[in-house]
């Protein structure tokens, strides 16, 4: 393994938070979306990664392979007065919990600090080794 390998391994991990952080934000925004005439509501999505082992035909590290939607049942709440309601009274929500996708959001946030940090480290070493040949 050579010490570049270790760019190529933290950049598809930068790469794979950087699009968790973009499905956590369309979920945040679609928190509090109501069903439209349809009644179907925003379903929240998380994202399947999958590890790329060392020596492997593709470059190495971590990569999406798929986008998964929540299958849990969508919020409903009775509220007769909103324009969306049914006829029973309930207005249809998205199921997403803020509360996960935060979480969410602050775990792939310090997923991506540490991965350019990884990086950092690794130009320093470099940096060195080449002022030490000189």
């Amino acid at each position: 393994m050579s010490m570049f390998s270790i760019f190529n391994v933290s950049g598809s991990a930068i790469s794979a938070q950087s699009q968790r952080l973009n499905v956590v934000a369309s979920n945040l925004a679609n928190a509090d979306a109501v069903a439209g005439p349809d009644g179907q509501g925003y379903k929240g999505r998380q994202l399947v990664f999958e590890t790329l082992p060392m020596g492997s035909a593709a470059s190495s590290g971590v990569r999406v392979t798929a986008v998964k939607e929540n299958n849990d049942p969508l919020r409903r709440v009775h509220n007769p007065n909103h324009p969306s309601a049914d006829a029973e009274g309930y207005v249809t929500h998205s199921n997403v919990n803020p509360v996960e996708e935060m979480v969410n959001m602050i775990s792939a946030s310090r997923s991506y600090q540490n991965n350019v940090e990884v990086m950092n480290t690794a130009k320093a070493l470099l940096l060195k080794t080449l002022q030490m040949g000189q």
